[in-house]
């Protein structure tokens, strides 16, 4: 039992865990979780004690989160990976592949595209996250770091592997389709990007009271028919790489990449509904008809 007394009433969770943390050291604010009831949800750190407190007593549950990072870290550590990776691959480390066959074989120009387009990807996303998107302080436990990390490093050194090896063989149709694909791919991450910064110009803006509208930019009309339309782009730039490339590894992690951000898209559909339900209620989560 940890007592604390004298608390304002206008103070926030926030301003309690870190007087928690003055009588508990060892738990820093972040890896405290707080809640009304045993097993309840975890309360946000931006509630007032006030609208909680029914009487000059209130009694509050703790949880140890575990070690915690910041979502900047975080972003920036998963996406940092992937990229020097496959950078790793790219340049045919002795260590990796035969010295003969590297350089016996001829490189077919769809590895360095591949390369250039894979690349593109996550300097997008670092730069996002570093001038983008705004994170309020938020954390996420360590586990969840790690688990992220082994999920897009093994993906990313399985994918390099094979795009990269002597042995590789081009698409299928050629020229054409590397083309058309690798055009997609580019949209793709146009439109991405857009859409986040569209949405991070909208939280910045301070005006939460209608949904993101279409603006003269193209890439912001997929508005109109999804919610989500930013996991939309993404996906779509991974099916496109998969076209691009014709190999099995990305088709795997395209295939991977749907089914998680359809279910992001499913989850911030729902929230989207609660607050914006006049403008959302006709659009689907991502993509049109089928999600």
């Amino acid at each position: 039992f940890c007592f604390l007394f004298q608390v304002p009433p206008t103070s926030t969770l926030l301003d309690v865990k870190h007087k928690f943390h003055k009588a508990c050291p060892q738990w820093y604010p972040s890896r405290i979780g707080l809640q009304l009831e045993r097993n309840g949800p975890y309360l946000k750190d931006s509630i007032n004690i006030q609208s909680l407190a029914v009487s000059s007593i209130i009694t509050l549950y703790f949880t140890d989160l575990g070690q915690q990072v910041g979502w900047t870290t975080f972003f920036l550590t998963e996406y940092t990976g992937p990229l020097l990776i496959y950078l790793l691959f790219y340049i045919r480390l002795s260590t990796i592949y035969d010295q003969v066959e590297s350089t016996k074989n001829f490189r077919h120009p769809v590895v360095h595209l591949a390369c250039f387009c894979h690349c593109l990807h996550y300097i997008r996303h670092l730069l996002e996250t570093l001038f983008v998107h705004k994170f309020s302080g938020g954390h996420t436990p360590l586990k969840n770091m790690i688990k992220g990390c082994a999920f897009y490093w093994g993906f990313t050194s399985w994918i390099a592997y094979y795009i990269n090896h002597p042995r590789y063989t081009p698409p299928s149709f050629g020229h054409r389709q590397v083309s058309f694909a690798a055009l997609a791919f580019l949209m793709c991450e146009a439109g991405n990007h857009f859409i986040n910064v569209a949405l991070a110009h909208q939280n910045h803006s301070g005006s939460k009271a209608c949904f993101p509208s279409p603006t003269y930019n193209p890439f912001t009309w997929l508005f109109l028919l999804v919610s989500c339309p930013n996991y939309t782009y993404e996906v779509g730039s991974w099916i496109s790489f998969t076209v691009m490339t014709q190999t099995l590894p990305a088709g795997i992690f395209a295939f991977l990449m749907v089914i998680q951000m359809s279910l992001w898209a499913q989850k911030k559909h729902k929230l989207y509904l609660k607050r914006f339900y006049p403008e959302v209620r006709r659009k689907a989560a991502m993509i049109p008809i089928v999600f």
